[in-house]
């Protein structure tokens, strides 16, 4: 559904052209100190303008509407919401008689009855991860001085940094997307956290991962690599009595347990799925194949926004095991 966790548990809600978006915790301990500039560093970290990333521009202020009193956490639910203010709904009037490929307009449909709001992408939309960014900002309080950062490793294949600027200028001059790889690195994260077999913790690291929308893929450590190795290269020997290692393959987890070293793991970004660049597809209406260009503002690479919204999640799954 729309709610993760139970020990730190964040529920969300809004559409991409609704009135507001937001989300609701529970199990934010009382007595952390919180006051709307605490989301700002973060919040600034996913907004757009920078190339590559959509023109729509929001304010993105959080107001807490509950589970603050002079300016620490009570410990009921935290409640923190968003205005959607620069919003233009008619450039998503068609997507009902031709869906765009690559994107949930189809599928939303199908499970809702076309019910669903299909503006912005609704409930679907990136604008969404907002509320997952505003969690992770009271999950990095709740995991103290355990350290979580991400950073792109990779833009339309290629990790050389100084090539990107050009790879996404050529994606927007056709009107295309190129997609990337995000790597986030969680260090002093103690041993033991973790519940196997269904909660452990990649299991609930790959969980909220694949909440962020055109998120196509995951891996720990070496990951799929590790199926060209042989055990003698991708097994980590132990340096000292604390678990940690002279390698990390394993990306910091062993039987779905922390052991102690860096949690290190990468997610694969799809390239946006709206583009301008013309596509033949079905008109669901006519029942005929057409030509098919999305207007609008949308980013040419969704990958660029991700770093923090990784470190959200990331932080919200060790929230959940500490």
């Amino acid at each position: 559904m729309n709610s993760y966790g139970n020990k730190f548990r964040i529920s969300v809600f809004g559409e991409s052209h609704g009135e507001m978006i937001g989300v609701v915790m529970d199990g934010v301990p009382a007595g952390l100190p919180l006051s709307p500039d605490d989301f700002m560093k973060d919040l600034s970290r996913r907004k757009s303008g920078s190339k590559g990333t959509t023109p729509r521009m929001e304010g993105d202020i959080p107001s807490i509407a509950s589970g603050v009193s002079d300016g620490y956490t009570t410990g009921a639910p935290l409640a923190v919401l968003f205005k959607n203010e620069n919003t233009i709904s008619r450039d998503y009037s068609q997507f009902r008689e031709i869906p765009r490929p690559g994107h949930a307009d189809f599928t939303a449909g199908v499970k809702f009855n076309s019910f669903n709001d299909i503006r912005g992408g609704g409930h679907f939309s990136g604008r969404l991860t907002l509320t997952l960014v505003a969690a992770g900002v009271i999950a990095k309080k709740i995991i103290g001085n355990i350290n979580v950062n991400a950073s792109i490793a990779s833009i339309g294949g290629v990790s050389d940094a100084s090539q990107w600027d050009g790879i996404l200028g050529a994606a927007m001059a056709e009107g295309d997307s190129v997609g990337g790889v995000v790597e986030c690195v969680c260090s002093d994260v103690p041993a033991g956290l973790g519940e196997p077999f269904f909660n452990s913790l990649e299991s609930e690291i790959a969980h909220l991962a694949f909440s962020i929308p055109g998120v196509r893929g995951i891996e720990f450590g070496d990951g799929f690599a590790a199926a060209a190795m042989k055990g003698s290269e991708h097994n980590d020997c132990f340096i000292d009595t604390a678990g940690h290692t002279a390698t990390n393959g394993a990306g910091g987890i062993n039987g779905g347990i922390s052991n102690g070293n860096p949690v290190v793991f990468r997610i694969a970004v799809k390239p946006t799925s709206s583009i301008s660049k013309v596509q033949n597809t079905l008109n669901f209406t006519t029942g005929e194949l057409e030509e098919f260009s999305v207007k609008g503002r949308h980013d040419a690479c969704i990958a660029l926004r991700c770093p923090v919204i990784v470190e959200a999640i990331a932080a919200i799954a060790l929230a959940q095991h500490l």
